[in-house]
């Protein structure tokens, strides 16, 4: 959950999203040197008042300047190849939950072994209650257990939506038509928020996402109740 004058990313409460923040951080390390390299080397010919004649043609310096550069990129786009593969891996998944996007609400399927489905709209704030969080909470939250291999599969019933939660490092988007699936694995219980993050139409800004994490054993409990 993100707090007032944040500048960070959330606490990441999946492994992609602490390898996202990983990556993030390494990219930004490398940022600063190369801009505190060139910003020094410019300010130093900027107040330096003599000329060196040979600079023109000088093959040395030109291929530096050409490998050099593409060093650093392929530095960063390795580990970024890298972590795309393995936000697309999903091996073997526990469970299989279906989000369909509508204007503008979201529906929910579980339909592994029980069938469980629910809408999920926005909380109006007269129905609020202390600690809840205005144009973030929802009425009906997605159940997920901890630490076990999760799939979301999303589309839409009308226009294009995105199913986003950023302290879980997903967003996808929901197509009408088209099935999108991603894999999840929470290590951390708690409550987590997302909204749509796709413009919609006139209420894009009222569907958010609220997800909730808990203990396997609380979750077939959950299950359990909540069957059709």
């Amino acid at each position: 959950m993100a707090a007032w004058t944040q500048m960070k990313f959330q606490d990441p409460a999946s492994y992609i999203m602490m390898k996202l923040i990983g990556l993030s951080d390494y990219a930004l390390a490398i940022v600063v040197v190369v801009v505190l390299f060139c910003g020094g080397s410019i300010l130093s010919l900027y107040r330096n008042g003599f000329l060196f004649t040979y600079l023109y043609e000088a093959q040395l310096i030109e291929t530096i300047w050409t490998i050099v550069p593409g060093l650093i990129l392929a530095s960063l786009a390795v580990p970024s190849v890298n972590l795309l593969y393995y936000m697309d891996e999903l091996m073997s998944p526990s469970v299989t939950i279906k989000a369909i996007a509508h204007q503008w609400y979201w529906s929910y399927e579980y339909s592994d072994k029980f069938k469980v489905g629910f809408d999920s709209y926005l909380k109006p704030l007269m129905g609020m209650k202390t600690g809840e969080f205005r144009l973030l909470e929802v009425d009906n939250r997605i159940v997920v257990p901890l630490k076990v291999s999760t799939r979301f599969l999303v589309t839409s019933t009308d226009v294009i939506h995105a199913w986003a939660m950023p302290s879980l490092g997903l967003k996808v988007d929901a197509v009408p038509g088209r099935l999108n699936q991603l894999g999840l694995e929470v290590f951390r219980t708690g409550v987590y928020y997302g909204q749509c993050s796709e413009i919609c139409g006139a209420n894009h800004s009222f569907m958010p996402v609220g997800l909730e994490c808990i203990p396997f054993k609380m979750w077939t409990k959950w299950l359990w109740l909540n069957c059709l």
